[in-house]
C-alpha cells in the first residue's frame, strides 16, 4: 500500500496537480460510511485517506484503498470486499474536483463553507459529484470536512438480493481530513 500511495504522490507532482506553495496534504485522511438496511446498518471506515488541496486554485483530490476499509464484524469486510466493490479489481475509490464557489481567505484562521463538484471514481465506474464541504484553517493547518450520498447503483454496486433487506442503495459518506502545508 505504501508503495500505491507514493506512487500517487509522485504522479500528482509529474502531472503539475502538486506545487510547493498553497499545497496542503495528509496521508492520514479519515472517510466513513454507514447504509442503513431495514435489518442491519453497515458502517465502516478508512484512515488511510490520501488527499491533496491546493489552496490558491482550489483543486482537490481524494485517493482511498478498498482494502483499507474496517468493519465491526469481519465478515461485512470480507463481502465488501469480495462481492461488492470488488477490490482486488477495483482496489482504490478516487475523487478529483474542484472548489466551485469563490475561494475564502485560507491565509486567515476561520471556518469556511464551500462548494466542490468533479468526479468520483468507485467500481471503475465514474460519475460527477457537487457536494457541500467546509475548509477550516488554524494555526497553518487545515481541516476539510464534507458529507454526501451516493446510490451504490450509480457506480453498478450490486446489492445480491438474499441481503437485500441488510441493505440500502444509499450509502451516506463522510469524510474529514487534516491537512499540513506541503513542504
Amino acid at each position: 500500500m505504501k508503495q500505491r500511495i507514493s506512487l500517487l504522490l509522485l504522479y500528482l507532482v509529474l502531472t503539475g496537480s502538486v506545487f510547493s506553495q498553497g499545497k496542503f496534504f495528509t496521508r492520514t485522511g479519515q472517510i466513513s460510511f454507514s447504509s442503513k438496511g431495514i435489518l442491519e446498518t453497515i458502517k465502516a471506515q478508512n484512515k488511510t485517506v490520501t488527499c491533496v488541496l491546493d489552496a490558491q486554485t482550489g483543486q482537490i483530490q481524494f485517493s482511498v484503498m478498498m482494502r483499507g476499509f474496517e468493519f465491526k464484524k469481519a465478515l461485512m469486510q470480507e463481502h465488501f470486499n469480495e462481492n461488492y466493490v470488488e477490490s482486488d479489481k477495483y482496489p482504490t475509490a478516487e475523487f478529483k474536483g474542484q472548489i466551485n464557489s469563490p475561494l475564502p481567505d485560507l491565509s486567515k484562521d476561520g471556518s469556511y463553507p464551500v462548494k466542490v463538484k468533479g468526479k468520483m471514481t468507485i467500481h471503475g465506474i465514474t460519475q460527477e459529484l457537487a457536494t457541500d464541504g467546509t475548509l477550516t484553517v488554524q494555526q497553518g493547518a487545515m481541516k476539510a470536512d464534507a458529507t454526501f450520498t451516493i446510490l451504490l447503483s450509480d457506480y453498478k454496486i450490486r446489492i445480491p438480493s438474499i441481503v437485500k433487506n441488510n441493505l440500502s442503495n444509499t450509502v451516506s459518506i463522510a469524510v474529514a481530513c487534516s491537512l499540513q502545508p506541503l513542504q
